[in-house]
């Protein structure tokens, strides 16, 4: 019996094994942190629903983060992302672990001076948050941004560290975190960490400077781009315009006694921007952003006309006519009910011509496919060129041709 003969493994395909194991195993270990956290939440008494959003905030990052790294691993969004999970859960763990240890008396528990160090709140991961959209959707930079990039890492090592000085400041207290977790001293430095409080003051304007700048840069590419780079951005500006939307609506306070499926909403907002820089960067679906954007604005319209229209209506049909008020509910309702098609057609209509304009214009794109294929004489760009008008034109889930070959003799 003759010997298996196995094939070698290339240096490409064995680069990319060990970075799909390294993505799985970040990702494992986010969600383990975030399983530790659980206990010391009860333990410390802050265990409360908000960890269940916490979760649902950082899962779409870790998950997407880890999907993108295994299938490109040279790009590094995807570990970018998986870094701002990794850090934000790593900084709770050392936020709850040092209260355990410094205010709930067990200072016999170990690492407790390595849970103040690490317990760096503000500094952990989210000023990573900008270097993703800097870097969306390939990870290349030109030689004037990758200076800037450079300067920007710089600045975020450099409040590590000054963090860390406080909080090594503040081990030399009995006590050196306070009830909600943060480091004692972190708004007024001392002594050796003084140095940080001069500095403290001007990094913070430049990473405002650079988050605009990382947006700056997006839209220039986006008017200066098209096909599907053109495409990749737009899902990043849908993304970020709905995590935005959320941020806004939580930060108000508009959503404080509001029901929890408002509040569920309002995470998948949040969610949204990992989600759409995967599905750009993976190039999953791209032409259904056209659709996407303007089935959302179409039928956020529609619901305020039809809101706004029935209020009005019983506000008529109750105070100035002489109707009561159950039969003025009932005409309202038949109203709106009545005016639903008609303005659901003419509001995607305006719509789509600003915003899907391939579907607006499908009978331009067919007359424009049907003059070069009068010219056409290669099957491989008849066949691309149908499949994208078709595309553009009708928007199907899914397109492609078949040729019959010819039969022999």
């Amino acid at each position: 019996m003759k010997g298996l003969v196995t094939k070698p493994i290339g240096p490409a395909r064995r680069l990319r094994l060990a970075s799909s194991t390294a993505a799985v195993i970040l990702g494992v270990l986010t969600l383990l942190a975030f399983v530790v956290d659980v206990p010391l939440e009860n333990q410390i008494h802050t265990l409360s629903a908000s960890s269940a959003f916490v979760l649902l905030i950082l899962l779409p990052l870790v998950l997407v983060g880890v999907v993108v790294a295994r299938r490109e691993p040279g790009n590094p969004i995807g570990w970018l992302l998986m870094a701002v999970a990794l850090l934000e859960t790593l900084g709770a763990d050392a936020s709850d672990y040092s209260v355990f240890v410094y205010r709930f008396g067990h200072r016999g528990w170990p690492l407790g001076p390595v849970g103040v160090l690490l317990n760096v709140g503000p500094v952990s991961g989210l000023p990573l948050l900008p270097l993703v959209i800097l870097l969306f959707p390939d990870g290349r930079l030109s030689a004037r941004w990758t200076w800037a990039l450079r300067g920007y890492l710089a600045l975020y090592a450099v409040m590590w560290v000054g963090h860390m000085s406080v909080a090594a400041r503040a081990l030399e207290r009995h006590v050196p975190v306070s009830g909600d977790g943060s480091v004692i001293g972190v708004n007024h430095p001392s002594g050796f960490a003084a140095w940080y409080g001069v500095v403290k003051p001007i990094i913070l304007p430049l990473f405002v400077v650079f988050w605009i700048a990382s947006i700056a840069r997006q839209v220039w590419s986006y008017r200066a781009s098209s096909g599907v780079r053109r495409q990749q951005t737009k899902w990043l500006g849908a993304g970020a315009a709905a995590c935005i939307a959320g941020l806004v609506m939580a930060a108000s306070g508009l959503i404080a006694s509001a029901p929890t499926v408002v509040w569920i909403l309002v995470v998948l907002a949040w969610a949204a921007l990992p989600l759409s820089i995967g599905v750009g960067i993976l190039r999953y679906r791209l032409y259904e952003i056209d659709r996407l954007i303007s089935r959302t604005l179409s039928y956020a319209i529609l619901t305020a006309l039809l809101v706004g229209t029935f209020i009005g209506l019983i506000s008529l049909t109750t105070r100035v006519l002489p109707f009561s008020s159950p039969v003025g509910v009932a005409a309202s309702t038949l109203a709106a009910a009545a005016l639903l098609n008609p303005l659901r057609k003419r509001v995607q209509r305006i719509v789509d011509r600003r915003f899907n304009r391939s579907r607006y214009d499908a009978e331009a794109t067919v007359a424009t496919f049907s003059a070069r294929l009068r010219d056409a004489v290669e099957i491989d760009a008849i066949r691309a060129d149908l499949l994208d008008a078709v595309n553009r034109a009708v928007q199907p889930s899914h397109a492609s041709v078949w040729i019959r070959p010819r039969a022999r003799d």
